[in-house]
Protein backbone atom coordinates (compact mmCIF):
# COMPACT_ATOMS: atom_id res chain seq x y z
CA UNK A 1 0.00 0.00 0.00
CA UNK A 2 2.99 2.39 1.01
CA UNK A 3 4.99 1.73 -1.92
CA UNK A 4 1.25 2.04 -4.30
CA UNK A 5 0.16 5.20 -2.57
CA UNK A 6 3.57 7.04 -2.87
CA UNK A 7 4.56 6.22 -6.36
CA UNK A 8 1.41 7.78 -7.20
CA UNK A 9 2.29 10.60 -5.25
CA UNK A 10 5.84 11.09 -6.31
CA UNK A 11 4.96 10.21 -9.86
CA UNK A 12 2.04 13.22 -10.13
CA UNK A 13 4.04 15.25 -8.83
CA UNK A 14 6.79 14.81 -11.17
CA UNK A 15 4.66 15.44 -13.56
CA UNK A 16 2.67 18.36 -12.65
CA UNK A 17 6.60 19.58 -12.07
CA UNK A 18 7.52 18.85 -15.15
CA UNK A 19 4.39 20.52 -17.03
CA UNK A 20 5.05 23.53 -15.34
CA UNK A 21 9.00 24.08 -15.56
CA UNK A 22 8.52 23.37 -19.55
CA UNK A 23 5.65 26.17 -19.62
CA UNK A 24 7.75 28.42 -17.63
CA UNK A 25 11.03 27.58 -19.90
CA UNK A 26 8.33 28.16 -22.99
CA UNK A 27 7.36 31.32 -21.70
CA UNK A 28 10.43 32.58 -20.44
CA UNK A 29 12.16 31.85 -23.84
CA UNK A 30 9.93 33.43 -25.93
CA UNK A 31 9.46 36.48 -23.81
CA UNK A 32 13.48 37.15 -23.27
CA UNK A 33 13.71 35.62 -27.24
CA UNK A 34 11.65 38.52 -28.22
CA UNK A 35 13.19 41.13 -25.77
CA UNK A 36 16.53 40.14 -26.81
CA UNK A 37 15.51 40.49 -30.34
CA UNK A 38 13.57 43.70 -29.79
CA UNK A 39 17.23 45.11 -28.04
CA UNK A 40 19.09 43.64 -30.91
CA UNK A 41 17.04 45.50 -33.66
CA UNK A 42 17.88 48.83 -31.21
CA UNK A 43 21.35 48.48 -31.42
CA UNK A 44 21.64 47.67 -34.73
CA UNK A 45 19.52 51.16 -35.35
CA UNK A 46 21.95 53.27 -33.29
CA UNK A 47 25.18 51.36 -34.84
CA UNK A 48 23.36 52.49 -38.47
CA UNK A 49 23.29 56.07 -37.51
CA UNK A 50 26.68 56.27 -36.07
CA UNK A 51 27.94 53.70 -39.54
CA UNK A 52 26.33 56.35 -41.89
CA UNK A 53 27.54 59.52 -39.74
CA UNK A 54 31.10 58.48 -39.48
CA UNK A 55 31.57 56.43 -42.61
CA UNK A 56 28.60 56.76 -45.28
CA UNK A 57 28.23 60.72 -45.36
CA UNK A 58 31.76 61.48 -45.14
CA UNK A 59 31.98 59.08 -48.53
CA UNK A 60 28.85 61.14 -49.94
CA UNK A 61 30.85 64.32 -49.27
CA UNK A 62 33.78 62.86 -51.01
CA UNK A 63 35.51 63.04 -48.15
CA UNK A 64 37.19 59.50 -48.41
CA UNK A 65 37.83 57.38 -51.13
CA UNK A 66 36.61 53.66 -51.72
CA UNK A 67 39.69 52.04 -49.86
CA UNK A 68 39.40 53.91 -47.10
CA UNK A 69 35.54 53.44 -46.75
CA UNK A 70 35.82 49.95 -47.34
CA UNK A 71 37.98 49.44 -45.06
CA UNK A 72 36.54 51.28 -42.34
CA UNK A 73 33.49 48.85 -42.89
CA UNK A 74 35.43 45.41 -42.34
CA UNK A 75 36.96 47.40 -39.17
CA UNK A 76 33.47 48.30 -37.90
CA UNK A 77 32.13 45.06 -39.03
CA UNK A 78 35.06 42.69 -36.97
CA UNK A 79 34.28 45.22 -34.07
CA UNK A 80 30.71 44.94 -33.35
CA UNK A 81 30.30 41.16 -34.68
CA UNK A 82 28.09 42.40 -37.40
CA UNK A 83 27.70 42.32 -41.60
CA UNK A 84 27.34 45.77 -43.43
CA UNK A 85 25.81 45.88 -46.44
CA UNK A 86 25.55 49.29 -48.17
CA UNK A 87 23.55 49.86 -51.33
CA UNK A 88 21.93 52.83 -53.24
CA UNK A 89 18.74 54.37 -53.62
CA UNK A 90 18.29 51.78 -56.42
CA UNK A 91 19.09 48.81 -54.36
CA UNK A 92 22.36 47.81 -56.03
CA UNK A 93 25.28 46.93 -53.48
CA UNK A 94 27.75 49.14 -53.22
CA UNK A 95 30.14 48.27 -50.35
CA UNK A 96 30.16 44.88 -48.04
CA UNK A 97 32.13 44.65 -44.95
CA UNK A 98 34.06 41.55 -46.20
CA UNK A 99 32.66 40.80 -49.49
CA UNK A 100 35.09 37.63 -49.70
CA UNK A 101 32.87 35.47 -47.39
CA UNK A 102 30.47 35.50 -49.48
CA UNK A 103 30.08 32.47 -51.94
CA UNK A 104 26.94 33.96 -53.90
CA UNK A 105 25.28 38.07 -53.49
CA UNK A 106 22.14 39.27 -55.25
CA UNK A 107 23.31 42.07 -57.63
CA UNK A 108 20.57 43.86 -56.31
CA UNK A 109 18.76 44.44 -52.70
CA UNK A 110 15.59 44.86 -54.19
CA UNK A 111 15.75 41.41 -56.46
CA UNK A 112 15.44 39.40 -52.92
CA UNK A 113 11.63 40.85 -51.98
CA UNK A 114 9.97 42.53 -54.75
CA UNK A 115 6.69 42.74 -52.32
CA UNK A 116 8.50 46.11 -51.37
CA UNK A 117 9.15 44.57 -47.52
CA UNK A 118 13.09 45.99 -48.13
CA UNK A 119 11.78 49.39 -49.16
CA UNK A 120 12.30 52.36 -46.37
CA UNK A 121 13.16 51.07 -42.70
CA UNK A 122 12.62 47.31 -41.91
CA UNK A 123 13.41 44.69 -39.34
CA UNK A 124 13.72 40.82 -40.20
CA UNK A 125 14.92 37.46 -37.87
CA UNK A 126 16.19 34.85 -40.43
CA UNK A 127 19.12 34.03 -42.88
CA UNK A 128 17.81 36.83 -44.90
CA UNK A 129 16.01 35.10 -47.83
CA UNK A 130 18.86 32.34 -47.83
CA UNK A 131 21.92 34.60 -47.89
CA UNK A 132 23.61 33.44 -44.68
CA UNK A 133 23.90 29.94 -43.51
CA UNK A 134 22.32 30.49 -40.13
CA UNK A 135 20.05 32.79 -38.23
CA UNK A 136 20.47 36.54 -38.28
CA UNK A 137 18.97 39.43 -36.95
CA UNK A 138 18.80 42.19 -39.33
CA UNK A 139 18.35 46.04 -39.34
CA UNK A 140 17.75 48.40 -43.11
CA UNK A 141 17.24 52.30 -42.64
CA UNK A 142 17.61 54.65 -45.43
CA UNK A 143 20.73 57.00 -45.47
CA UNK A 144 20.03 60.89 -44.42
CA UNK A 145 22.33 63.35 -43.22
CA UNK A 146 22.10 67.41 -42.78
CA UNK A 147 23.10 67.74 -46.40
CA UNK A 148 23.25 64.51 -48.12
CA UNK A 149 19.28 63.08 -48.41
CA UNK A 150 18.22 59.51 -49.95
CA UNK A 151 22.18 58.09 -50.43
CA UNK A 152 21.32 55.25 -50.58
CA UNK A 153 20.23 52.03 -47.67
CA UNK A 154 22.48 50.64 -44.75
CA UNK A 155 21.84 46.98 -44.05
CA UNK A 156 23.33 45.69 -41.03
CA UNK A 157 23.06 41.79 -39.97
CA UNK A 158 24.04 40.73 -36.61
CA UNK A 159 24.65 37.09 -35.45
CA UNK A 160 21.13 35.54 -34.16
CA UNK A 161 23.59 32.88 -32.22
CA UNK A 162 24.26 35.67 -29.50
CA UNK A 163 20.83 35.43 -28.35
CA UNK A 164 20.56 32.03 -28.58
CA UNK A 165 23.46 31.69 -26.48
CA UNK A 166 21.95 33.74 -24.15
CA UNK A 167 18.68 32.05 -23.84
CA UNK A 168 20.38 28.67 -23.76
CA UNK A 169 22.24 29.94 -20.23
CA UNK A 170 19.14 31.61 -19.23
CA UNK A 171 17.71 27.43 -19.53
CA UNK A 172 20.75 26.58 -17.57
CA UNK A 173 20.38 29.18 -14.78
CA UNK A 174 16.51 27.76 -14.46
CA UNK A 175 17.62 23.83 -14.50
CA UNK A 176 20.14 23.89 -11.58
CA UNK A 177 17.61 25.33 -9.27
CA UNK A 178 14.78 23.43 -10.52
CA UNK A 179 16.68 19.88 -9.86
CA UNK A 180 17.23 21.55 -6.44
CA UNK A 181 14.35 22.49 -5.86
CA UNK A 182 12.98 18.80 -7.32
CA UNK A 183 15.27 16.90 -5.12
CA UNK A 184 14.40 19.09 -1.79
CA UNK A 185 10.65 18.33 -2.65
CA UNK A 186 11.13 14.98 -3.06
CA UNK A 187 13.15 14.61 0.48
CA UNK A 188 9.97 16.70 1.88
CA UNK A 189 6.80 14.45 0.18
CA UNK A 190 9.28 11.27 1.38
CA UNK A 191 8.67 12.77 4.69
CA UNK A 192 5.81 13.57 4.52
CA UNK A 193 4.40 10.43 3.10
CA UNK A 194 5.78 8.71 6.16
CA UNK A 195 3.83 11.01 8.59
CA UNK A 196 0.95 10.51 6.39
CA UNK A 197 0.82 6.86 5.05
CA UNK A 198 1.86 5.72 8.19
CA UNK A 199 -0.87 6.09 10.00
CA UNK A 200 -3.08 4.91 6.82
CA UNK A 201 -1.83 1.92 7.36
CA UNK A 202 -1.97 1.52 10.84
CA UNK A 203 -5.79 2.38 10.17
CA UNK A 204 -5.85 -0.68 7.33
CA UNK A 205 -4.18 -3.09 9.93
CA UNK A 206 -7.14 -2.19 12.65
CA UNK A 207 -9.94 -2.22 9.73
CA UNK A 208 -8.65 -5.84 8.93
CA UNK A 209 -8.89 -6.66 12.68
CA UNK A 210 -12.46 -5.16 12.77
CA UNK A 211 -13.09 -7.16 9.36
CA UNK A 212 -12.26 -10.49 11.33
CA UNK A 213 -14.47 -9.75 14.26
CA UNK A 214 -11.94 -8.22 16.56
CA UNK A 215 -13.66 -4.83 17.81
CA UNK A 216 -11.37 -4.67 21.02
CA UNK A 217 -8.53 -3.60 18.76
CA UNK A 218 -7.22 0.41 18.96
CA UNK A 219 -5.80 2.32 16.12
CA UNK A 220 -3.14 3.93 18.43
CA UNK A 221 -4.07 7.29 16.63
CA UNK A 222 -3.86 10.61 18.81
CA UNK A 223 -3.01 13.11 16.63
CA UNK A 224 -5.74 15.91 16.23
CA UNK A 225 -6.18 16.20 12.51
CA UNK A 226 -8.12 14.75 9.87
CA UNK A 227 -6.67 11.17 10.23
CA UNK A 228 -6.76 11.55 14.21
CA UNK A 229 -10.47 12.13 13.52
CA UNK A 230 -10.97 9.10 10.98
CA UNK A 231 -9.24 6.93 13.86
CA UNK A 232 -11.95 8.20 16.45
CA UNK A 233 -14.72 7.81 14.43
CA UNK A 234 -12.84 4.20 13.30
CA UNK A 235 -13.08 3.12 16.90
CA UNK A 236 -16.35 4.60 17.93
CA UNK A 237 -17.61 2.21 15.17
CA UNK A 238 -16.23 -0.69 16.18
CA UNK A 239 -17.45 0.02 19.96
CA UNK A 240 -21.09 -0.28 18.44
CA UNK A 241 -20.60 -3.10 16.26
CA UNK A 242 -19.27 -4.93 18.93
CA UNK A 243 -22.14 -3.54 21.51
CA UNK A 244 -24.37 -4.39 18.20
CA UNK A 245 -22.49 -8.12 18.30
CA UNK A 246 -23.23 -8.59 21.96
CA UNK A 247 -26.80 -7.38 21.47
CA UNK A 248 -27.03 -10.35 18.49
CA UNK A 249 -25.71 -13.01 21.34
CA UNK A 250 -27.90 -11.66 23.75
CA UNK A 251 -30.73 -11.55 21.13
CA UNK A 252 -30.04 -15.19 20.25
CA UNK A 253 -29.91 -16.35 24.15
CA UNK A 254 -32.76 -14.83 25.58
CA UNK A 255 -35.17 -15.54 22.83
CA UNK A 256 -33.72 -19.02 22.65
CA UNK A 257 -34.60 -19.25 26.51
CA UNK A 258 -38.11 -17.51 26.23
CA UNK A 259 -39.41 -19.63 23.42
CA UNK A 260 -38.04 -22.68 24.67
CA UNK A 261 -39.66 -22.62 28.43
CA UNK A 262 -43.15 -22.16 26.80
CA UNK A 263 -42.26 -24.42 24.40
CA UNK A 264 -41.12 -27.12 26.39
CA UNK A 265 -44.56 -26.49 28.51
CA UNK A 266 -46.73 -26.85 25.88
CA UNK A 267 -44.93 -30.13 24.47
CA UNK A 268 -44.62 -31.75 27.95
CA UNK A 269 -48.48 -30.96 28.75
CA UNK A 270 -49.74 -31.96 25.45
CA UNK A 271 -47.62 -35.21 25.68
CA UNK A 272 -49.21 -36.11 29.00
CA UNK A 273 -52.37 -35.69 27.89
CA UNK A 274 -52.20 -37.84 24.83
CA UNK A 275 -50.19 -40.57 26.95
CA UNK A 276 -53.00 -40.56 29.72
CA UNK A 277 -50.70 -39.08 32.21
CA UNK A 278 -53.04 -36.44 33.22
CA UNK A 279 -56.44 -37.52 33.50
CA UNK A 280 -59.19 -36.15 31.40
CA UNK A 281 -60.93 -34.16 34.48
CA UNK A 282 -57.91 -32.88 34.81
CA UNK A 283 -57.12 -31.30 30.94
CA UNK A 284 -59.09 -28.61 30.99
CA UNK A 285 -56.96 -27.30 33.95
CA UNK A 286 -53.88 -27.99 31.69
CA UNK A 287 -54.82 -26.85 28.81
CA UNK A 288 -55.66 -23.15 30.14
CA UNK A 289 -51.66 -23.11 31.28
CA UNK A 290 -50.88 -24.36 27.28
CA UNK A 291 -53.35 -21.47 26.48
CA UNK A 292 -51.46 -18.99 28.77
CA UNK A 293 -48.22 -20.38 27.55
CA UNK A 294 -49.41 -19.57 23.87
CA UNK A 295 -50.28 -15.91 24.70
CA UNK A 296 -47.00 -15.21 26.49
CA UNK A 297 -45.35 -16.41 22.64
CA UNK A 298 -47.72 -14.73 20.88
CA UNK A 299 -47.12 -11.52 23.43
CA UNK A 300 -43.53 -11.62 22.77
CA UNK A 301 -43.72 -12.38 19.10
CA UNK A 302 -45.90 -9.10 18.86
CA UNK A 303 -43.29 -7.11 21.03
CA UNK A 304 -40.41 -8.37 18.74
CA UNK A 305 -42.01 -7.14 15.47
CA UNK A 306 -43.06 -3.89 17.11
CA UNK A 307 -39.41 -3.32 18.04
CA UNK A 308 -38.03 -4.16 14.45
CA UNK A 309 -41.23 -2.30 12.58
CA UNK A 310 -40.00 0.83 14.93
CA UNK A 311 -36.18 0.09 13.90
CA UNK A 312 -37.02 -0.22 10.18
CA UNK A 313 -39.59 2.45 9.61
CA UNK A 314 -40.33 4.34 13.02
CA UNK A 315 -43.17 4.46 14.59
CA UNK A 316 -46.44 5.75 13.48
CA UNK A 317 -48.61 7.87 15.48
CA UNK A 318 -51.83 9.24 15.43
CA UNK A 319 -51.84 12.68 17.76
CA UNK A 320 -55.31 13.65 18.85
CA UNK A 321 -56.19 15.43 22.13
CA UNK A 322 -56.98 13.39 25.33
CA UNK A 323 -57.06 13.17 29.12
CA UNK A 324 -54.21 11.30 30.17
CA UNK A 325 -56.72 10.67 33.59
CA UNK A 326 -58.51 8.61 31.87
CA UNK A 327 -55.78 6.43 30.15
CA UNK A 328 -54.52 6.20 34.05
CA UNK A 329 -58.05 5.43 35.04
CA UNK A 330 -58.89 1.84 32.52
CA UNK A 331 -54.95 1.16 33.20
CA UNK A 332 -55.80 0.97 36.99
CA UNK A 333 -59.14 -1.06 36.33
CA UNK A 334 -57.51 -3.54 33.94
CA UNK A 335 -55.08 -4.37 36.78
CA UNK A 336 -58.18 -4.63 39.41
CA UNK A 337 -58.06 -8.19 39.72
CA UNK A 338 -54.48 -8.77 39.92
CA UNK A 339 -54.15 -6.08 42.47
CA UNK A 340 -56.52 -7.45 44.83
CA UNK A 341 -55.63 -11.50 44.69
CA UNK A 342 -51.78 -10.05 45.79
CA UNK A 343 -53.37 -7.15 48.05
CA UNK A 344 -51.84 -4.09 46.01
CA UNK A 345 -53.11 -0.83 46.14
CA UNK A 346 -52.91 1.55 43.46
CA UNK A 347 -53.20 5.42 44.77
CA UNK A 348 -53.57 8.23 41.54
CA UNK A 349 -51.94 11.82 43.23
CA UNK A 350 -53.09 14.18 40.90
CA UNK A 351 -51.99 17.96 40.80
CA UNK A 352 -51.83 18.72 37.04
CA UNK A 353 -54.32 22.10 36.48
CA UNK A 354 -54.68 20.62 32.89
CA UNK A 355 -54.53 17.14 32.32
CA UNK A 356 -55.64 16.75 28.44
CA UNK A 357 -52.41 15.92 26.39
CA UNK A 358 -51.63 15.93 22.25
CA UNK A 359 -50.37 12.29 21.72
CA UNK A 360 -50.76 9.00 19.87
CA UNK A 361 -53.16 7.63 22.63
CA UNK A 362 -53.26 4.01 21.86
CA UNK A 363 -49.43 4.23 22.11
CA UNK A 364 -49.99 6.44 25.37
CA UNK A 365 -52.35 3.35 26.86
CA UNK A 366 -49.39 0.59 26.04
CA UNK A 367 -46.65 2.76 27.70
CA UNK A 368 -49.13 3.36 31.36
CA UNK A 369 -50.34 0.05 30.64
CA UNK A 370 -46.49 -1.67 30.52
CA UNK A 371 -44.93 0.51 33.36
CA UNK A 372 -48.43 -0.45 35.90
CA UNK A 373 -47.77 -4.12 35.01
CA UNK A 374 -44.07 -3.64 35.77
CA UNK A 375 -44.64 -2.16 38.41
CA UNK A 376 -46.66 -4.84 40.17
CA UNK A 377 -44.68 -7.43 38.99
CA UNK A 378 -41.99 -5.86 41.15
CA UNK A 379 -43.94 -5.46 43.93
CA UNK A 380 -44.43 -7.36 47.20
CA UNK A 381 -47.96 -8.41 48.06
CA UNK A 382 -49.44 -5.51 49.84
CA UNK A 383 -47.55 -3.12 48.29
CA UNK A 384 -48.46 0.43 47.41
CA UNK A 385 -48.32 1.54 43.76
CA UNK A 386 -48.34 5.77 43.16
CA UNK A 387 -48.99 7.15 39.68
CA UNK A 388 -48.38 11.13 39.78
CA UNK A 389 -49.64 13.35 37.07
CA UNK A 390 -48.11 16.92 37.32
CA UNK A 391 -47.44 19.84 34.85
CA UNK A 392 -45.22 22.52 34.12
CA UNK A 393 -45.59 24.91 31.46
CA UNK A 394 -46.43 23.35 28.43
CA UNK A 395 -45.66 19.69 29.65
CA UNK A 396 -47.60 16.84 31.51
CA UNK A 397 -45.35 14.47 33.59
CA UNK A 398 -46.66 11.28 34.45
CA UNK A 399 -44.77 8.74 36.92
CA UNK A 400 -45.06 5.38 38.41
CA UNK A 401 -43.62 4.70 41.49
CA UNK A 402 -43.59 0.97 43.40
CA UNK A 403 -42.19 0.01 46.43
CA UNK A 404 -40.76 -2.82 45.02
CA UNK A 405 -36.98 -4.14 45.45
CA UNK A 406 -35.67 -1.60 43.65
CA UNK A 407 -32.14 -1.59 40.95
CA UNK A 408 -28.97 -0.72 41.82
CA UNK A 409 -27.17 1.86 40.38
CA UNK A 410 -25.22 0.21 37.96
CA UNK A 411 -27.76 -1.61 36.31
CA UNK A 412 -30.17 1.68 35.97
CA UNK A 413 -28.89 2.23 32.53
CA UNK A 414 -29.13 -1.22 30.84
CA UNK A 415 -32.94 -1.60 31.58
CA UNK A 416 -33.55 0.44 28.84
CA UNK A 417 -31.72 -2.52 26.64
CA UNK A 418 -34.03 -5.37 24.93
CA UNK A 419 -34.11 -8.54 26.22
CA UNK A 420 -32.80 -7.55 29.44
CA UNK A 421 -34.06 -8.11 32.97
CA UNK A 422 -33.21 -7.05 36.39
CA UNK A 423 -34.00 -10.83 37.86
CA UNK A 424 -31.63 -13.26 36.85
CA UNK A 425 -33.71 -15.92 38.13
CA UNK A 426 -36.63 -15.26 35.76
CA UNK A 427 -39.45 -16.09 38.40
CA UNK A 428 -42.71 -17.28 38.01
CA UNK A 429 -44.11 -13.87 38.55
CA UNK A 430 -41.13 -12.17 36.32
CA UNK A 431 -41.28 -13.69 33.22
CA UNK A 432 -41.53 -10.77 30.74
CA UNK A 433 -39.86 -10.71 27.72
CA UNK A 434 -37.37 -7.66 28.69
CA UNK A 435 -38.49 -5.73 25.48
CA UNK A 436 -41.80 -3.70 27.58
CA UNK A 437 -39.05 -0.70 28.73
CA UNK A 438 -37.77 -0.68 24.96
CA UNK A 439 -40.69 -0.33 23.94
CA UNK A 440 -41.66 2.38 25.98
CA UNK A 441 -38.55 4.17 25.69
CA UNK A 442 -38.88 3.94 21.55
CA UNK A 443 -43.04 5.63 21.76
CA UNK A 444 -41.61 8.17 24.12
CA UNK A 445 -38.74 8.93 21.93
CA UNK A 446 -41.13 8.85 18.88
CA UNK A 447 -43.19 11.68 20.46
CA UNK A 448 -39.86 13.72 20.67
CA UNK A 449 -40.23 13.46 24.83
CA UNK A 450 -38.21 11.80 27.73
CA UNK A 451 -38.70 8.93 30.44
CA UNK A 452 -36.93 8.69 33.41
CA UNK A 453 -35.53 6.45 35.80
CA UNK A 454 -34.96 7.04 39.26
CA UNK A 455 -34.49 3.89 41.55
CA UNK A 456 -33.28 2.68 45.33
CA UNK A 457 -32.21 -0.82 45.77
CA UNK A 458 -35.00 -1.86 48.72
CA UNK A 459 -37.11 1.37 48.17
CA UNK A 460 -38.67 1.07 44.86
CA UNK A 461 -38.41 2.40 41.33
CA UNK A 462 -39.82 5.64 39.84
CA UNK A 463 -40.46 5.71 36.03
CA UNK A 464 -41.21 9.21 34.64
CA UNK A 465 -42.39 10.64 31.26
CA UNK A 466 -43.45 13.94 29.73
CA UNK A 467 -45.92 14.76 27.09
CA UNK A 468 -46.80 17.70 25.58
CA UNK A 469 -50.29 19.50 26.85
CA UNK A 470 -52.90 19.90 23.77
CA UNK A 471 -52.91 23.51 22.80
CA UNK A 472 -55.57 25.61 23.40
CA UNK A 473 -57.67 27.71 21.65
CA UNK A 474 -59.17 31.04 22.53
CA UNK A 475 -62.13 32.34 20.39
Amino acid sequence: MYKRIFDKIALSYLVVIMIIFIMIILYASNATRQNLIAEKQGTLENQSRFICEEYILPYQQKKVNQTELQRSLNQVADSLNIKIWYSDTDGSLLFLSHPEEYDTLPDNLYDLDRSGSLTGTFTMVGDFYGIFPEQMVTYGGPVDGISVANAGVLTLHAPFSEISEVITNMFLNFSIPLCILIILAMLLLLYLSQKILAPLNQLNRTAREYASGNFDTKTGITSKDEIGELAANMEYMASELNKLDEYRKAFIANISHDFRSPLTSIKGYIEAMLDGTIPKDKQEHYLNIVLSETQRLTKLTASMLELNKSDSYGLKLNFINFDIMEVIDSTIDIFEGVCEKRYIVIRKNCVAAETTVRADKTKIQQVVYNLVDNAIKFSPHGATITISVTDVKNKVFVSVKDTGQGIEKEKQSKVWDRFYKTDASRGKDKQGSGLGLSIIREIIKAHDESITLTSTPGIGSEFTFSLKKAPTYHS
